[in-house]
């Protein structure tokens, strides 16, 4: 039941002390906005000249004010001291509201380009969104195309945003007397490949499939294969496969001190295609880090730490071959390092240059010379144009995921 009550009549502080005393079981509601709030505490301040009130008194309507406004002490107080300064006056405020630029359907294509590339960091994440504009003609992205590095991560931590996106875990390196111990040395020229393996984990003693990863020095082009276990016998083949799918023509073969490279059945592979072995040197851990980078981003970020069988790396190396290794070197942008020297002469690595491994060899001066017989720069574009980023992403995962159906793995689990 609501009643509607008139204090017009309460004139002096016995009448207050009254009211107060009769209705403390009581509660009252609030008037129904704040500038009637203000209007009737300055009201009665006024009414019952509070200015010259004793100490005792100004309690009593503290009280009486505080009951019927169901305002805090702490907030009559600052009303008070606004009323003695003559300031007690409610008003309104036109604030003035930026214009928001990127709408919930920019936020969504976000979503879309994350999810697709397992949420790249944001110079790749801005420049395939300037790609899907400009080379793949895809009008949705033309407001989002110009969004700034910093304001990506602005928005990837709005509520909209984490209510769609999926997240990810994160990512972690003997003496033989085979190979050439010493850093890589391409001089610009593609064709220095590292090589690394990852393991897919133990169960019950049972050892999971192994990852090959494979990174051309210059473009960042990457293979990727699986095999069951990393003897010789296995790895032989699967290092042809790996080799074979590199468009352009292979000089230098860089890996660990680990014995699944550095052994005579790998050298004799080598020797036959005239490939070079080098080898990391000791206490040397930046020998073989971009591979090892790639580990992480790439493997661990799509693959997971969950155990896989050996039975099963056929099947994932047919995702690699037709899905995996397409995406990572037409459709999944790479940082570049640019050599930067400053005042005092010290010099740091800025990466401020983001394009596909595709991209990187193609800007090689004289890139045809160095593609294997059969296979020309017309043939890479039209492979690179067939889809665009996120078309070809969203394949990508959508495939991944059928894989993971297949070999009875649950993402979620990674």
């Amino acid at each position: 039941m609501n009643i509607t009550m008139t204090d017009s009549r309460l004139s002096n502080f016995a009448q207050l002390e009254t009211f107060l005393t009769g209705s403390k079981e009581i509660s009252f509601e609030s008037l129904n906005s704040k500038k009637e709030k203000y209007n009737w505490i300055r009201e009665i301040l006024v009414r019952f000249d509070f200015r010259n009130l004793l100490k005792k008194e100004r309690g009593v309507v503290r009280k009486y004010l505080k009951k019927i406004s169901g305002y805090s002490d702490a907030q009559l107080t600052r009303l008070i001291k606004r009323y003695f300064k003559g300031k007690l006056i409610w008003r309104t405020y036109n604030r003035n509201i930026f214009p928001t630029k990127y709408t919930p359907k920019d936020i969504a294509l976000l979503n879309l380009t994350d999810n697709a590339h397992s949420c790249l960091n944001g110079w790749s994440t801005k420049k395939i969104l300037i790609r899907e504009y400009s080379e793949f003609k895809k009008q949705d992205y033309e407001n989002i195309k110009d969004i700034s590095v910093a304001h990506i991560y602005n928005l990837r931590r709005t509520r909209q945003y984490k209510s769609h996106a999926l997240t990810f875990t994160k990512t972690q390196a003997v003496n033989r007397n085979i190979g050439e111990r010493r850093k890589p040395a391409p001089n610009g020229c593609p064709g220095y490949i590292r090589v690394d393996t990852v393991h897919q984990g133990d169960s019950e003693e049972k050892k999971g499939v192994y990852h090959i990863n494979s990174v051309d020095e210059v473009t960042q082009w990457e293979n990727v294969a699986a095999v069951e276990k990393i003897s010789e016998a296995y790895l032989e083949p699967i290092l042809k496969i790996i080799i074979e799918q590199y468009p352009f023509t292979i000089f230098e073969f860089h890996a660990d001190n680990g014995s699944e490279y550095i052994n005579k059945v790998v050298v004799a592979l080598l020797n036959k295609l005239l490939i070079k072995l080098t080898k990391s040197r000791s206490r040397k851990c930046n020998d073989n880090a971009l591979v090892e980078s790639k580990n992480g981003s790439v493997i661990r970020k799509h693959m997971g730490y969950f155990y896989i069988s050996q039975k099963y790396a056929p099947e994932i190396n047919d995702f690699y071959i037709k899905y995996f290794n397409p995406y990572l070197n037409f459709h999944r942008p790479c940082g570049f390092a640019t050599l930067k020297t400053d005042k005092k002469g010290k010099q740091k690595k800025v990466y401020d240059l983001y394009q596909t491994p595709y991209e990187a060899f193609k800007g090689i001066t004289g890139a045809d010379k160095f593609l294997k017989p059969g296979i020309s720069l017309e043939k890479l574009g039209t492979i690179a144009k067939e889809y665009s980023d996120n078309e070809f992403a969203t394949i990508m995962e959508k495939e991944k995921q059928k894989l993971f159906k297949d070999i009875k793995v649950n993402p979620v689990d990674f």
